[in-house]
């Protein structure tokens, strides 16, 4: 019979009739055969020889193979490694707005300041040059792609002007925030409000003499609506005056004194990255081609706009 050890097989044979005359212990003086010492040595010689083959094959436990056949046992499959873990699914953020939004790509810069700190975005726009809330509320198109996008954030961008104006905020900007509010719920995402900046000269025209007076407007003009509606602020303009206050040299308009520069739109896409994740995007390697001092510079005045006043903005 044959015995297998995983894998390993043990034929134990008859044993071949011995010559007595070896097996006798010289130093017995009994005369007796020493035929039960020597059955004890091979016993205990069978028995390290098992042993070993045992060690070696293993600690399964045996397999009895059937007779004249030897058998081979097919090792368990080594365990897989753990499937790495489903990449996350990207935010899908909306950006309805107008030249503010467009120019520099805002959306493009958050999109890759996000992904450079581990996080997929997904982005797309709906603006036009001049465009207003009530523009976009009234445009099939923008309204379009609010319904069937799947977005998970849709950003609406107003006029810095608008919101400056309380007759303009109460008579077209309001309403058309609202409507745009409850399509934007009915599609299942979240209403982002993008507060801008003011002019870099304010607007003397209208009353407000200087940038840091049409701030003022335009800040409060967000948060009325904001706190109406219950819906998230990203607070661009608040963390501009912030930089401004710091650093007046630093350049976020472009000559125009209305766009952003590159900087501009880089500190804006910081605060929609503090907001959005609620998360700071201190550290974040992608600079968007601005010197790295610039950047850090930028990235904290972000998350000491956003993360150290959260209820402020009605953050999530």
């Amino acid at each position: 019979m044959g015995v297998q050890m995983s894998g390993c097989l043990i034929h134990c044979l008859p044993r071949p009739r011995q010559d007595r005359s070896r097996l006798r212990n010289p130093r017995r003086t009994s005369g007796k055969p020493g035929m039960e010492s020597s059955g004890r040595q091979l016993s205990v010689l069978c028995a390290v020889v098992v042993s070993l083959m045992v060690a070696a094959c293993g600690n399964s436990q045996p397999t009895v193979a059937p007779e004249g056949r030897a058998t081979t046992v097919t090792p368990a499959a080594a365990p897989t490694p753990m499937s790495a873990p489903a990449a996350a699914r990207p935010t899908r953020v909306l950006f309805v707005g107008n030249s503010l939004t467009f120019v520099s790509d805002l959306p493009q810069i958050f999109a890759e300041l996000a992904r450079s700190a581990g996080r997929p975005v997904e982005v797309d726009m709906a603006a036009e040059g001049g465009w207003t809330c009530a523009d976009h509320a009234a445009s099939d198109v923008s309204l379009g792609k609010i319904a069937g996008g799947g977005w998970d954030y849709v950003v609406l961008q107003e006029q810095s002007a608008m919101l400056a104006l309380p007759e303009k905020r109460e008579e077209q900007m309001a309403p058309a925030v609202r409507l745009l509010h409850a399509k934007i719920t009915e599609g299942g995402a979240v209403t982002v409000l993008f507060m801008t900046w003011a002019g870099r000269d304010g607007l003397p025209a209208s009353g407000y003499e200087d940038y840091h007076a049409m701030q003022a407007g335009v800040e409060a003009g967000y948060l009325e609506i904001a706190d109406e509606l219950g819906v998230m602020v990203v607070p661009v303009g608040a963390a501009w005056r912030e930089v401004v206050a710091a650093d007046p040299d630093l350049e976020l308009w472009q000559r125009d004194g209305i766009h952003p520069a590159q900087a501009g739109s880089y500190l804006a896409a910081c605060v929609f990255y503090a907001t959005l994740f609620g998360a700071s995007p201190e550290g974040v390697t992608y600079t968007a081609g601005l010197p790295v001092e610039t950047a850090l510079t930028l990235q904290a005045a972000a998350v000491g706009t956003v993360l150290e006043n959260p209820e402020r903005w009605h953050l999530r």
